[in-house]
């Protein structure tokens, strides 16, 4: 078993069902508010794990990450084609007492395609969409493809006579619509009051197709971005739960009375990216023709002048784990024969900067969150501190990750911090999203423009080959493109800790999703 699910088994902490424990009110915080309640809208991990709550899918992951029914009761392989037919569950409502059919799965897909989606590449194997009878749904796809019902597990079904009566038949991505403020999901909760970036509250679905495993008759989650704030309203009393926590924090937390720290790896690599199809730099002083990243040695010797054990041991904790490619080790089509990483050699970097034409250095414009990742903004300090070590000169611009997206999206930027979490535990996933050339429907997270004809051309034959050595040969392969072109600069893989009072039993997963319907409290507390 690998060390991301031996580490989501051991973070299980013994939920216990509804009707075991005092019915109570439940407060939690994190320092990122979801920015919209739109679940088509922002693929963005605070989005859909907070959504995750309200809104469901055909398929979804259980605790220990494997995919299991949700909306629908089975699938199988379609006959005589390629897809998948899904058999979806009788009786469901969403929450305003409409009834749950083939047509809000339709009708959710053809939502998910549209231009302002921002899920749109989860359906690029998708040919066509057939609804059989109002309990049975086919996915055409254009090759074989056997993770597709995993590729899913995050799609979230949105009621079409809601969305139609709401003004909201698409996404709304950069304005606000009844579905970015309000939702009509079928889950576990009901969205009850929404002040952006100061409270949500939540209510328990009494309608619900399945069976609690929480007792909470309330939710609340307050955001808050001050780690010191946090800390405080934990140990007060004022919040029962953190699901971001400090590294700097957790060494106290653990001799803390009346606290449980949760800790674990989250499937989240921490990496730089660059402007590869940029002709110029978007910063620095302007006195270098062209864009230096677009030389492979510039960025090998980006890779080679940082310390990510030092980042680990002074930043982390020691917490994180280095990481070589875009997915962490321990997930399905990891690359073994790929596993080491850039050797911390600043004398190295020098070399290839100098061969590169650039002896005397450069500046050039690096964007950061400072207020998504762990330690996001003191770790890209940290970067700046050692590629001036080797001459060259990152001007950091660290931003709010409210405003950070729309930033790499217009391109300004020369080089920029970025987590990613594969949603499908596969590594198929990071190479759709942030490797592939960008089209309408593919690499639309390589905000660098990376491409490489080769790995466009091995993703389709990974996502349809059934024999798994001939597919990890193909993810080897592509491994190692990534790693010979510097794509990106994998630095770490993510600490995971939360911190709850005791008498919370919750259950902690490596994708970092918080879901409270295994939450219970205990009122005796």
């Amino acid at each position: 078993m690998s060390k991301i699910l031996n580490l989501a088994l051991a973070a299980v902490a013994g939920a216990a069902l509804a009707g075991g424990a005092h019915a109570e009110t439940f407060r939690w915080s994190a320092t990122t508010d979801p920015q919209t309640m739109d679940p088509h809208a922002a693929n963005l991990a605070p989005v859909t794990s907070f959504l995750n709550n309200i809104y469901e899918g055909l398929v979804r992951r259980g605790k220990d990450m494997a995919i299991e029914p949700s909306l629908a009761t089975g699938w199988e392989p379609l006959e005589g084609e390629d897809g998948w037919r899904f058999f979806l569950r009788e009786g469901v409502t969403f929450h305003d007492g409409a009834a749950f059919t083939a047509d809000d799965v339709l009708f959710s897909y053809e939502r998910g395609i549209s231009e302002q989606s921002d899920v749109k590449s989860w359906f690029a194997p998708v040919s066509e969409v057939r609804v059989v009878d109002d309990y049975t749904v086919d996915f055409v796809l254009n090759a074989p493809n056997p993770i597709f019902p995993d590729s899913i597990a995050n799609w979230m079904i949105l009621d079409r006579g809601w969305a139609e009566a709401n003004n909201a038949t698409m996404p709304a991505r950069d304005e606000q619509t009844t579905a970015t403020l309000e939702t009509n999901g079928t889950g576990p909760f009901i969205l009850q009051a929404r002040e952006p970036g100061v409270e949500i509250r939540l209510t328990p679905n009494p309608d619900w197709w399945d069976t609690p495993e929480h007792n909470i008759t309330e939710a609340v989650f307050n955001p808050i971005v001050n780690p010191a704030t946090a800390l405080a309203a934990l140990l007060s009393g004022e919040v029962d739960m953190l699901a971001t926590v400090p590294v700097q924090d957790v060494e106290r937390l653990r001799t803390q009375d009346g606290i449980t720290v949760f800790e674990g790896l989250e499937a989240r690599v921490i990496m730089l990216g660059f402007g590869h199809n940029k002709d110029t730099l978007y910063g620095g002083s302007g006195d270098v023709e062209g864009n230096p990243f677009r030389d492979m040695n510039v960025r090998e010797a980006v890779a080679h002048a940082i310390n990510v054990d030092a980042i680990d041991q002074v930043l982390m904790d020691g917490m994180a784990e280095p990481a070589s490619q875009l997915q962490p080790a321990g997930l399905s089509g990891y690359s073994e024969e790929n596993a080491a990483r850039p050797e911390f050699n600043p004398d190295l970097a020098r070399e290839l900067l100098a061969e590169a034409g650039y002896a005397d250095g450069f500046a050039f414009n690096f964007k950061c969150t400072n207020d998504r990742y762990l330690n996001d903004s003191d770790v890209c300090q940290a970067i700046v501190g050692m590629l001036g070590q080797v001459g060259i000169d990152a001007q950091l611009e660290a931003i709010p990750v409210a405003n950070y997206w729309t930033e790499l999206r217009a391109g300004n930027y020369d080089m920029y911090l970025l987590g990613w979490s594969p949603g499908t535990f596969d590594a198929e996933h990071p190479i759709r999203f942030l490797a592939h050339t960008p089209t309408e429907t593919l690499g639309t997270w390589n905000f660098g423009g990376y491409s490489n004809a080769r790995v466009d051309e091995l993703l389709p034959q990974i996502q349809s080959e059934l024999d798994p050595e001939a597919r990890q040969a193909m993810l080897d392969e592509v491994a190692a493109i990534l790693q010979d072109e510097v794509a990106y600069v994998p630095l770490y893989q993510e600490p995971l800790v939360w911190a709850a009072r005791d008498g919370i039993d919750l259950t902690q997963r490596p994708d970092n999703f918080f879901m409270l319907r295994w939450v219970t409290v205990d009122g005796g507390q």
